[in-house]
């Protein structure tokens, strides 16, 4: 199944395809959480390593599992040019040091692929991907204490002077900021088709349980539920045009938009199921933890300044978005 969705080795996921898959998924959100990026992110990237073709073969076919290290445990925010995880690259062999903090699969994961800086600076070119193995000397990691992502085996890493052969530098140096500013593309849209599909469940409960009751004799419950249908649908029509025509401009409206819709529509079918909506797997519980929708992948404010600075152009249509 998961073959299925790459037209081409190397190539991002079919966007059609990907939207289909988020959407026939009914696992509990950790499970899907720690399935995103190796969908968006590992599998592309690896592809483009001939020194770690096996391992791409088994991340394709699910015969192994791939943690995405990328959030750094010495950068604040979504600064990822300011990681301190580096990665000292000889003729024979890389040395990785510091540390990757929320990691999803870095509990149950494999391998680690961990972007590391190369060379000091901030410049794009100063980074590069390194496939660590998970049983290296020197690699450790600590699970994430937190009531939200079962399943998700979230984790913080460290990597001790970890020495690895040469061929475990993924790709060519230099270019591993520029190959996830390509696929967290694909990340951002997984994301929004990812909110639009769990919109549509929510609604679909709501309605489900209102419809049995006397409460849905009142106006203004039908014309709550209404508005989240209307959010739903609204979300939905943006993300068949986004997969239509991918790009990193219409990835970052659609999944700024899906933060938005997400929370709005949690929150009213919440309310709408009274004390219930705090059962364990109630919408409640669903709403504090899709507050990551508004975080991962680039936080919601970050994605708004950077549509902000596109604005003409995409109200224009000059930007396809």
């Amino acid at each position: 199944m998961i073959a299925g969705l790459y037209p081409a080795p190397g190539a991002a996921p079919d966007p059609g395809r990907l939207r289909s898959l988020v959407e026939e998924l009914d696992h509990p959100l950790g499970d899907v959480l720690s399935l995103c990026p190796q969908l968006a992110v590992v599998i592309p990237v690896l592809a483009a390593g001939e020194s770690v073709r096996t391992i791409w073969q088994d991340t394709l076919h699910g015969r192994a599992v791939v943690a995405l290290a990328a959030t750094d445990a010495g950068a604040a925010g979504s600064d990822l040019t300011a990681m301190t995880t580096s990665a000292h690259i000889t003729d024979n062999e890389v040395v990785v040091r510091g540390g990757k903090r929320w990691i999803t699969a870095a509990c149950f994961a494999d391998h680690a692929l961990v972007l590391a800086r190369h060379r000091e600076g901030t410049h794009f070119t100063n980074f590069t991907w390194v496939l660590v193995p998970m049983s290296a000397d020197g690699v450790s990691f600590e699970p994430v204490r937190t009531p939200f992502f079962a399943g998700a085996g979230l984790g913080h890493l460290t990597f001790d002077d970890v020495r690895l052969p040469r061929t475990h530098v993924v790709g060519r140096v230099g270019f591993g900021m520029a190959e996830f500013a390509r696929h967290i593309t694909t990340e951002r849209f997984l994301s929004g088709a990812w909110a639009n599909a769990l919109c549509r469940r929510a609604v679909g409960e709501a309605s489900a349980r209102l419809s049995s009751t006397a409460l849905w004799e009142s106006d203004a419950v039908r014309q709550r539920l209404a508005e989240c249908l209307v959010d739903q649908l609204t979300l939905d029509a943006l993300c068949a045009r986004t997969a239509e025509g991918l790009t990193p401009a219409s990835a970052m409206v659609l999944k700024a938009a899906a933060a938005r819709t997400l929370d709005r529509v949690l929150a009213c079918c919440g309310q709408l199921h009274g004390a219930d909506g705090f059962a364990e797997d109630g919408p409640q519980a669903l709403r504090a933890a899709a507050g990551m929708f508004g975080i991962a992948g680039g936080p919601t404010e970050m994605l708004l300044g950077l549509i902000a600075d596109e604005l003409p152009a995409l109200r224009d249509g000059r930007v396809a978005a």
